[in-house]
């Protein structure tokens, strides 16, 4: 798998969530912060959007917008009062939405772990807005295209392929900020050719044995010149990033199969299970077999527990 596959891979969990509204008039909706990504897509209308830190977005017909920290928000019409939304719960109630109306909207969210959250999905802002532009982002549209239709009314395989389409809108809409995006560091990291060949193959082959000398030759260049790009734009080593990674593929695959620690081990690198778990309780601070229980018992892991600590940025070296 690529990098932004296995990021996106590592923290999502089941389908999501979503509802299609059409409300008239003036309305005025909150939706409180979520322990996962939100979004909403304009199908019909326009509307606002204002999250609990004051940032406002204007949304036109076509444009998608995503929350992927899970940031508290309102959304409004035009002229809607941002200060005294009705809860989202007690809306369909209260404002009467309709599958027809002046706007219509598709909200959702999306189910993230957030205890292992790769630093390519932490970085993302507290909103990406993606304008509906000709000739931009021509993947997202088609996926916003196809969601009206899949909406617009049931057919054969729909209750597989709305979700399926709602899992392709997250990758499109990561992909479209990372294509626009003048900031980010992880969109600089795999635009760089030798970064991005030492990510691809850790990433293809974590259980491979991996040495600086063995990623550079990967890379094409000289040791010391991989160690100097990769730790400038990724934020660590080479190495210190592999058994980083290593880690929380184990975490994926401790949540996700019923693989023995010893079989997972070998998957992820790990020469012994007693070696796994030393590295997974220094970074998880609680032990695989415990970690698997929280999981499997309640679903995610309670924070003060099992929350990965995020990747440091160290200084670069100098050139």
């Amino acid at each position: 798998m690529d990098v932004v596959s296995d990021a996106i891979s590592a923290v999502h969990l089941g389908h999501p969530l979503f509802d299609r509204v059409g409300i008239d008039g003036s309305w005025s909706v909150r939706l409180d912060p979520y322990d996962g990504a939100g979004f909403h897509v304009v199908l019909k209308g326009a509307c606002r959007l204002r999250t609990d830190n004051g940032t406002d977005v204007s949304l036109n017909v076509g444009d998608a917008v995503l929350l992927p920290h899970g940031t508290g928000h309102v959304l409004a019409d035009s002229l809607g009062d941002l200060e005294h939304a009705v809860p989202f719960e007690q809306w369909p109630a209260t404002a009467e939405p309709r599958r027809h109306g002046a706007t219509e909207l598709l909200c959702g969210k999306y189910r993230l772990d957030c205890s292992r959250m790769h630093p390519l999905m932490t970085e993302l802002p507290e909103v990406v807005h993606l304008p509906s532009r000709v000739g931009t982002h021509l993947e997202l549209r088609a996926a916003i295209d196809l969601l009206a239709v899949e909406l617009d009314e049931v057919r054969p395989g729909s209750s597989i392929a709305l979700p399926h389409l709602l899992d392709l809108l997250l990758v499109y809409m990561i992909r479209a900020w990372m294509s626009q995006t003048t900031s980010g560091a992880w969109p600089s990291a795999l635009g760089d050719p030798v970064t991005a060949a030492a990510l691809r193959a850790m990433h293809a082959r974590p259980a491979a044995p991996w040495t600086i000398d063995r990623l550079a030759a990967e890379a094409g260049v000289s040791r010391p010149t991989l160690a100097r790009r990769f730790t400038a734009l990724v934020g660590r080593p080479p190495m210190a990033y592999l058994t980083w990674w290593r880690v929380i593929k184990a975490a994926s695959l401790l949540r996700d199969t019923k693989d023995t620690l010893a079989a997972i081990a070998e998957r992820v690198g790990y020469s012994s299970p007693y070696a796994l778990s030393h590295a997974f309780e220094r970074e998880f601070g609680t032990t695989p077999g415990r970690y698997r229980e929280l999981v499997r018992s309640g679903g995610s892991p309670t924070p003060a527990e099992t929350r990965s600590r995020p990747m440091p940025r160290k200084a670069a070296p100098r050139p």
